[in-house]
């Protein structure tokens, strides 16, 4: 039975940046250590080349702990202040991937492909040594009398001092990425946060909702969540698309998970939608009735696409007119500024962007990655309850945790 230094089971983009970072350490080090990294996929690296179109948005040119969610802000602060968004761009600039910055935040290779991202990773985990073996999907690991860790599954079974995991949680299971990861945590001592649900999804309305004729309809609208107690619990603004099964777009994608989650907690939780961020419901009847506003239909036409206008106004019960009953008058504020979305389940992890949910960060050793259950085993990556928004800080959170992951890893060996 073969014996390896450090074994990373996951290999896309917490996996390669820990291994990258463990080759990088070894050798600064100077002292060589066997480095293997598996995957279950057939090609690696497929969340990177879909990302962001297919141009892989890298990182954010700002984030801070409040663009995440599942494990506790301090927890994942002091992660991502090992490695920031400025060592992710000062890391891909040193392989030759220049970083451009667009009007959102988020940060792209200027060659706008997602394949330079993903060959600069493998040219240089393969120039560090790192072996990449795939197809090998890892079944099971268990500890091993040694002090190390059995691998067993797509391969021979071999034997390793180290393992960091980072099979990422169940979000595009076409890329390897179905759950198994968590159920290899839980063998090895850890407990998951639950329910582990799609984050940054599409959500999908009630048969025949009249915002599924407005499919393709693009806008930036707001949209938040209100507790059952009529509290207003949390809210995103940004790009919103109408679609023939319901709603998606950033805003959507990125209240997903927090709609997903009040179910459990509180069921009269309720999805609303804004389609002209910034007026209330009182501030929008009071434009309706200022001088010069010509209705209104009319004003609402001046705002919005018009047949998203012409289509809250038939459902206010109001046309052209000028002279519109105050009920009416003030049902179209509210349609306007607080549409009520009967969400009747997501599109699923086929979907989905993330995970929410998986071994919380309490689990873990923030300052190594290391776990504080299993000795020798290091958790890096979406296999974590850790998730963020939309622009590219899920994959800033596979930095940040990958190279606190690697780097110690390499560094226990050597100690």
């Amino acid at each position: 039975m073969q014996t390896i230094d450090v074994a990373v089971v996951g290999a896309s983009a917490a996996g390669l940046f820990a291994a990258i970072h463990a080759g990088r350490t070894a050798r600064l080090l100077g002292r060589p250590i066997r480095i293997s990294a598996f995957d279950g996929a057939r090609k690696l690296g497929a969340k990177i080349l879909v990302a962001g179109g297919g141009r892989c948005n890298v990182t954010h040119w700002r984030v801070t702990e409040q663009d995440f969610s599942g494990s506790s802000a301090p927890a994942i602060r002091k992660v991502l202040g090992r490695f920031t968004e400025l060592d992710t761009a000062t890391f891909f600039e040193q392989l030759g991937v220049s970083l451009k910055r667009e009007e959102t935040g988020k940060l792209f290779p200027a060659s706008n492909s997602a394949r330079t991202v993903l060959n600069a990773l493998l040219r240089e985990a393969q120039a560090l040594g790192v072996e990449l073996i795939y197809p090998a999907r890892i079944r099971r690991i268990d500890r091993h009398e040694s002090g190390g860790f059995h691998l067993q599954g797509d391969c021979e079974p071999l034997l390793a001092n180290r393992v960091i995991l980072c099979t990422g949680g169940k979000a595009l299971p076409k890329s390897g990425s179905d759950g198994e990861g968590f159920a290899l945590a839980c063998h090895l001592g850890h407990t998951l946060v639950e329910p582990i649900i799609p984050a940054l999804v599409p959500l999908v309305l009630e048969d025949g909702h009249w915002i599924t004729a407005l499919s393709g309809l693009t806008l930036p609208a707001e949209l938040f969540l209100k507790s059952g107690a009529g509290k207003r619990v949390v809210s995103f603004a940004s790009s919103t698309l109408c679609t023939h099964f319901g709603m998606s777009g950033p805003s959507v994608l990125d209240i997903s998970r927090h709609y997903l989650r009040s179910q459990d907690t509180d069921p009269h939780t309720q999805l609303l939608i804004n389609w002209l961020p910034g007026f209330t419901n009182e501030s929008l009847d009071e434009l309706f009735l200022a001088p010069g506003s010509g209705g209104p239909l009319s004003l609402l036409r001046r705002h919005l696409p018009d047949r998203l206008a012409r289509q809250l106004a038939t459902l206010a019960g109001i046309d052209d007119s000028r002279n519109v009953p105050r009920e009416r008058r003030r049902l179209l504020a509210t349609l306007t500024t607080a549409t009520v979305l009967p969400v009747i389940r997501d599109r699923g992890f086929t979907f989905a962007e993330a995970t929410a949910g998986g071994v919380p960060l309490s689990e873990v050793r923030l300052e190594t990655m290391e776990s504080r259950v299993c000795p020798g085993l290091s958790l890096a990556g979406e296999v974590l309850d850790v998730d963020g928004r939309i622009g590219g800080f899920n994959f800033q959170w596979a930095w940040s945790s990958g190279f606190v992951a690697g780097t110690h890893a390499a560094k226990a060996l050597m100690s």
